[in-house]
């Protein structure tokens, strides 16, 4: 119950409608919607057929940033450009480099949260979250900040997150002009660590991967984007799911796992048609809007949070599939996985206070406050 009061307080109106589309078929038109789709097999062919269905054009994700972000990000790239730009990034995402990243501006973070833990004190996961976040991002772009300048960062990307609902197909030019001096925050540290070509820092390392400004400051930008608020949002959803169910000390990554699957980071994903073709029998045209329900595709009836049962066969929908797989699934696993094992260290612990988030775009907590039982 508590994950499903978690996406009634983000999206009253639209998450009622959403589940309600999925009772409707594997793929169902919706007048001023698009074409959804609620099932994981059609959802994993959509995503996989880059020349039918793409991340640029008209209502699609990509488009909506390219007013902000410029023509050639991962965000709005297709084709062999986008597939070069991945290859340049790849090495950023070993999970040696993740963890070292995550070890490195987490410690002191975590260590100062355990600490609080272990004196019977409560900590705000959303804060602590927040924080970790807001400090990975500052790495990224060589910034040596401490905690108030963490949370000064991850504010910025909810600043631009909070302009965005399910429902939005284009930002206004007010919004763009609020994202892009927003993004100017990241952009400036960013382009600084690239000058200085230092490679202890993440924009460093990609001039040394063989990334142009432009493509190392739109990267820098791409992750603020679609990182901090997820990956805030998912680390107290998973601690409350762990509380709430009773799995606080069993396999740790078969937890965040299965938790993954419940909450479905991404409740949607949205595509334009390039070409005309059929989507689980309904045709669809170019130009055409496809809204991938995700959280309606990774729904099994009468099953919840389970960690110690055998996980449905999803291929991890929520973070995409094919091309467009999320690039920093690596970085955002082990930042998850870092601050849970910190916090999980002083189970048993239970939820003091708990606060659902209103008028966000990510479903999350407001407060979710633990202390040891």
């Amino acid at each position: 119950m508590g994950e499903t009061l978690v996406h009634l307080a983000a999206h009253p109106l639209a998450f009622p409608f959403l589940r309600l589309v999925g009772r409707c078929g594997p793929v169902v038109r919706v007048p001023g919607i698009g074409v959804v789709v609620n099932d994981a097999a059609v959802a994993h062919r959509v995503l996989r057929d880059t020349d039918a269905f793409r991340k640029s054009g008209r209502g699609s994700s990509g488009a909506l940033w390219t007013p902000v972000l410029g023509p050639s990000v991962l965000l709005n790239m297709d084709g062999p450009a986008h597939a070069e730009l991945r290859r340049k990034l790849a090495g950023l995402f070993t999970p040696t480099a993740v963890r070292a990243i995550c070890a490195d501006v987490l410690a002191p973070l975590l260590a100062r949260a355990e600490e609080r833990l272990a004196a019977g004190a409560a900590v705000d996961l959303v804060e602590l979250a927040r924080t970790c976040a807001g400090a990975v991002i500052c790495a990224i772009v060589g910034l040596d900040a401490d905690e108030r300048e963490c949370r000064r960062m991850f504010a910025r990307g909810e600043e631009i997150a909070a302009t965005v609902r399910l429902s939005t197909k284009q930002l206004s030019a007010r919004q763009v002009k609020t994202a892009r001096r927003v993004l100017g925050g990241i952009t400036g540290p960013a382009a600084r660590a690239y000058e200085a070509g230092d490679p202890g820092t993440v924009v460093g390392r990609m001039r040394e991967l063989g990334l142009s400004r432009e493509e190392a400051l739109g990267a820098a930008a791409a992750f603020f984007l679609t990182g901090t608020e997820t990956v805030a949002s998912f680390v107290p959803r998973l601690v409350a799911l762990l509380c709430d169910h009773d799995h606080q000390h069993g396999d740790l990554d078969r937890a965040v796992e299965e938790a993954l699957w419940v909450t479905t980071p991404s409740p949607v994903m949205l595509r334009a048609v390039a070409a005309p073709t059929r989507i689980g029998g309904v045709r669809v045209r170019p130009g055409q809007r496809v809204v991938i329900a995700t959280y309606n595709c990774t729904r099994v009836p009468g099953r919840g949070f389970a960690p110690e049962r055998a996980q449905p066969d999803l291929g991890r929908l929520w973070f995409g599939a094919g091309p467009h797989f999320c690039i920093g699934y690596p970085l955002a696993t082990a930042q998850v996985r870092a601050v849970a094992t910190a916090v999980l260290r002083h189970a048993p612990l239970r939820v003091v206070r708990r606060r659902y988030a209103t008028g966000v775009l990510i479903p999350g907590y407001r407060t979710l406050e633990v202390a040891r039982a």
